[in-house]
């Protein structure tokens, strides 16, 4: 928790204490259902928890906005960033069953409101949003084929709406084709050395009818 707290330092009484519970919730789940790997549950706060509110550095969502968060497995980035921004709604979607099992249990467990969960490939889904988040999924080729026809025409914040992907390493060749996305490396807002190498990717969508 120390993590969240250096970082992010406005939180209410309410949002400390769910974010508190994340450990527990996941150890307990991850006992039952492995949905983060074992070496990581320990570095559950550093490397999920945080590295999911990096998105919240790039951009803070505004009330009644929507977001997708696709392939969210164990609810990552989606559960951490509707914990934060309450009154924004979230809409978390994974190909895998048991995983979506967590998130609604999760979610039911901090009582949000503001978290949907659905057992649900991205082709799939209904609906437009003003973002599209997800942590490295695929390659963003694919990625944007699965969400281009799910972004909203009105715009309800100064970043244009699109996809905000977490990635890592060199994204070179990955965005060879997106040359208008913006990259934010996460070492300029977090110092600890797991973000070394980490990286918002934002990318534009227009809606498309």
């Amino acid at each position: 928790m120390k993590h969240i707290k250096t970082y992010f330092k406005n939180l209410s009484e309410e949002q400390i204490q769910q974010f508190e519970q994340l450990e527990d919730l996941y150890k307990d789940w991850n006992a039952q259902i492995n949905v983060i790997s074992r070496k990581d549950i320990d570095e559950l706060y550093l490397r999920h928890v945080l590295h999911s509110l990096a998105i919240a550095k790039v951009v803070s969502f505004q009330p009644k906005s929507k977001v997708l968060d696709v392939g969210t497995g164990g609810g990552f980035p989606g559960i951490p960033l509707a914990i934060l921004f309450p009154e924004t709604q979230f809409y978390l979607v994974d190909s895998i069953g048991k995983k979506i099992k967590v998130v609604q249990e999760v979610a039911n467990a901090l009582e949000l409101k503001n978290v949907r969960a659905e057992h649900l490939r991205a082709e799939k889904v209904k609906g437009e949003f003003d973002f599209i988040v997800s942590r490295a999924v695929t390659n963003m080729d694919d990625f944007v084929k699965w969400t281009r026809k799910k972004v909203a025409k009105k715009q309800n914040h100064e970043l244009k709406n699109g996809i905000l992907y977490l990635k890592g390493g060199d994204l070179t060749q990955e965005l060879a084709n997106f040359p208008k996305a913006t990259i934010y490396k996460l070492s300029d807002y977090f110092t600890e050395d797991f973000f070394e190498t980490k990286k918002v990717v934002h990318l534009r969508l227009k809606y498309k009818p």
